[in-house]
Order: C-alpha cells, then structure tokens, then sequence
C-alpha cells in the first residue's frame, strides 16, 4: 500500500505534465483550423502540414516546461491566486517564445493570430480538464478515517487530514485507547464508545483507513487483536511514521523504530537500479553541463573581477559509504572565511559571503561545478545533501539512523532542499535529515524526476534550499 502511494504521488507530477504538454498540442491544431475556417470534417487537415506539428510540439513542450518551472506541479500548497497568476504568466512567455519560433520557421500564416488563440484555447481546456478532475474527485467522495487515540498525536494528525495536499480525509472519530486522557482539542462529540468493538465500528460507520496515533502501544493500550481483525477486513492500518511519510514527504524520528525500516518496505537498492541511476546521472549532467557552459563562464569572470582567491573551492565532503571525496564549487566566499581551521555552518546572511557569491548561491549557479563530479560517479544528479566530515561526525552522536543517508550517492539537489526552506542549526538538520531517510526509503527515477522538476521553481521562486 505504501509504495503504491509514493507511486501515485509522485506519477501524478508527470502525469499532469504530460496532459498538460497534450492539451498544448492540441490547442494549437485547433487554432490552426479555426483560422483556416474549414468545416468540422477537416479538423484533422493541420496534422498534414509539417511545419505546423513542429510548432506544435514545440508550443506544448514549452508550456509544459514553463508550468513546471513555475511550480505549478509541485505537491506543496499555493493559493489560487499565486496559481492563476502564475499559469498566466507561463502561457504568455509560452506564446511569445512559440511566436518566435514561428518567425524563425518562416511560417506561412498569421503567427499572431494563431499564437493568440493557441493560448486562449490551453487556458481554457486546462479549467475545463482540471475542472473536471477536480469535480470527478469530489463526486466519488473523500476518504473516511478513524484514529485510534486521544492524545496529542491524534490532534495533530487530524490536523494533517483537514489541510494535508497530499492525504485530505473525512475524519469520522477517535476511538480511545486504553486508561488514556483526551486531549483538550479533541471534540467530546468525535471520541466513539470503546466498549464497542472496533471492527463493528468500521463497519458500521464505512471507514476506509484507520490510523494508530499513539507512540505507547504496550501494556494493552491498544487493541491490537481487533485492529488485526480490521487488517484482514481490507482496511489499511497506518501508525504515526507510515501516515507522516505519506502527509509530509518525510520519515519523523520521534515516531520511528529500527523495527519499521528493518520490516517495512522501500531502502531497495538493486544493482538494477544502480545502473539506471548510474545512466541517467551521466546523460542529465552531460547536458546540463552543456547547456549551462555560457552561464559557467560568466560567473567565472564575475568571480574573478569580484574578489582575490580560487575559482573553484574545493572541500571535503562524506559520500556513499562513509567515503570521503572532494566537492567542487564555484567559490562564494572569501579565502579566509575559515582561517581558524574550524568548520560553521552557512548562515542565511553569512558576512563571509562575497558580493558574487550572494548571487550564484541564491541561483544555484555555485553547485554547477558539482555536475562534474557527477560524471566521475562521486556524486549523483540527486541525492541528500553531501556535509563535511566534521559534521558527519558529530551529527552521527545525536541524529538516530544518520548514517543511512550514506547508503545512495550524495546529490546536487534533494528531497530535502526542494522541501525545507533554508536552515543552519541542528534543529534544521534533524528536519532535513527526515527527508533524506524519505529518499533512502522511496527512492526511484520516477521520485528523481519529481526532484528535478521541484528544483527548477525552487531555485526561481526561493521555495527552498
């Protein structure tokens, strides 16, 4: 069940880039045949002129690139406002980059015209498609959830149901466990009858998913034999680490066991997957590579005419294994940031930060260098965040299961940087640290997919780190 649902989740990101990309390609055949004012029976005549299926793919590539790029296909909440302002300003740049290619082409026609309703034509079947889904979804009704708790957890995960993008439920009650207190935020009217059997509840009242919100499940607080019973009916049973993972995107440390990951599904790292992991590192940063080479020398030259001191800086970081290696950066500091020998954290507003290098390392241009260490397999194109040794050393005594982030390569981007904003403490790191173990747990191509889309509004719109 789990992974069917990272699956869905993630799938659903391409999933919508590709009928997005189709709906694009659509529009623009269909605003070719309304300009040509052919009847209905020649509405397939577009397809036959080449030039015009060329600018068509290229239109729906495009627009499916810009709707990434502006974030609109990342699984975290934005008002419909910051949508519609967003998916406005992607069709305009879409149709004015499309204009110029029909210019380039030299194509016979009216390009304005035919960019104008080609636009016009997306904007209105994305609301029509998505208007659908959207009443689709709602018609076939939310999923029904009882939790089995009364105590902060319970508050806290019903919290979740009501305002999680990624799990909205109906929360029908709290069943009690045993001698436990309820906790004040909980309505009187939603805590159901104990005495009741549990799986006569289920029953009754149709729930679809059930979610143990207790840490303390010894000693008979929790009726197990009745949940099994529930188990066996085919209601999914999640406890406080499985429903975190699928609301949030990351594995709490407070509410996990080695028993979990010992059991649990996911940390499979196959030599299958290894190879394709492998093969996708090398042709993703061959091209980035080349397509960010006029970019790399521009920041070369700024850095040198900003300030005295290497171009790249060189520093030592702990990779797959526990193995240390030399990552390469665009340096943004100044030479004597570290002059006592002693490691620190980056700060948001770090004074050791030079002019250039404010810039390069709110645009990411300062981790480009990093796509060569990713050809030489040191490195992947995703992957958690590669620390210092120093770091690791210390981090090793104090977050529990740290080490498994060293099971898959380091990455130039992450989970967790497209998922947690920036942050220099150990409280931040422990946070990160939970959506790496995500990562560990579910990684795919499919989830590096996702990453890289996320990455590209991040480093845009700042979502992240």
């Amino acid at each position: 069940m789990f992974r069917a649902f990272h699956d869905r989740a993630h799938a659903s990101v391409l999933f919508d880039a590709g009928m997005d990309a189709f709906l694009g390609f659509l529009a623009v055949l269909v605003a070719a045949w309304w300009l040509s004012a052919a009847p209905l029976s020649e509405i397939h005549r577009p397809l036959a002129d080449p030039s015009l299926r060329l600018v068509a793919a290229g239109f729906a590539i495009g627009m499916a690139a810009l709707l990434a790029s502006m974030g609109l296909y990342r699984q975290v909440g934005l008002s419909l406002p910051a949508q519609i302002l967003r998916l406005l300003v992607a069709a305009g740049m879409g149709g004015y980059l499309t204009y110029l290619l029909l210019k380039e082409i030299h194509f016979d026609g009216e390009p304005g015209r035919l960019i104008g309703h080609s636009v016009l034509n997306l904007l209105a079947a994305l609301i029509l498609v998505r208007g659908t889904i959207a009443l689709a979804r709602h018609a076939a009704g939310r999923q029904r959830f009882l939790i089995v708790g009364t105590g902060a957890e319970a508050v806290s995960v019903a919290h979740d149901l009501r305002h999680s993008p990624r799990m909205r439920g109906e929360l029908v009650g709290f069943y009690p466990a045993k001698d436990a207190a309820t906790d004040a935020g909980i309505d009187p009217a939603l805590v159901l009858d104990r005495s009741v059997a549990l799986e006569r509840l289920v029953e009754d009242l149709g729930i679809d998913s059930i979610i143990v919100a207790t840490r303390e499940q010894r000693g008979g607080a929790m009726p197990m034999e009745q949940l099994v019973v529930c188990r066996t009916m085919g209601v999914p049973v999640l406890d406080l680490a499985g429903f975190y993972e699928q609301t949030h995107g990351e594995v709490p440390l407070d509410s996990l066991k080695a028993s979990w990951l010992i059991y649990g599904p996911g940390f499979v790292q196959g030599q299958a997957r290894q190879m394709l992991k492998r093969a996708f590192d090398v042709l993703t940063s061959s091209f980035l590579l080349l397509l960010a080479s006029p970019v790399m020398a521009l920041a070369a030259i700024a850095i040198k005419l900003d300030s005295r001191g290497p171009l790249i800086y060189r520093q030592e970081r702990v990779g797959l294994g526990g193995h240390s290696f030399m990552c390469l950066k665009f340096r943004s500091m100044t030479t004597d940031a570290e002059r006592d020998g002693v490691a620190r954290w980056a700060t948001k507003n770090d004074a050791r930060v030079t002019r250039i290098g404010r810039f390069i390392r709110k645009t990411r241009i300062d981790e480009l260098p990093q796509l060569i260490t990713v050809l030489k397999g040191e490195m992947s194109i995703v992957g958690p965040r590669p620390e210092r040794p120093s770091f690791v050393a210390d981090l090793q005594q104090k977050i529990p299961f740290y080490d498994l982030r060293h099971t898959v390569k380091p990455g130039v981007t992450g989970w967790a940087q497209v998922r947690y904003p920036y942050g220099a403490t150990f409280e931040d790191a422990v946070h990160k640290h939970q959506f790496d173990l995500y990562y560990v747990k579910n990684n795919s191509l499919l989830l590096d997919l996702v990453i890289l889309i996320d990455t590209v509004s991040v480093v845009l719109f700042g979502e992240g780190q």
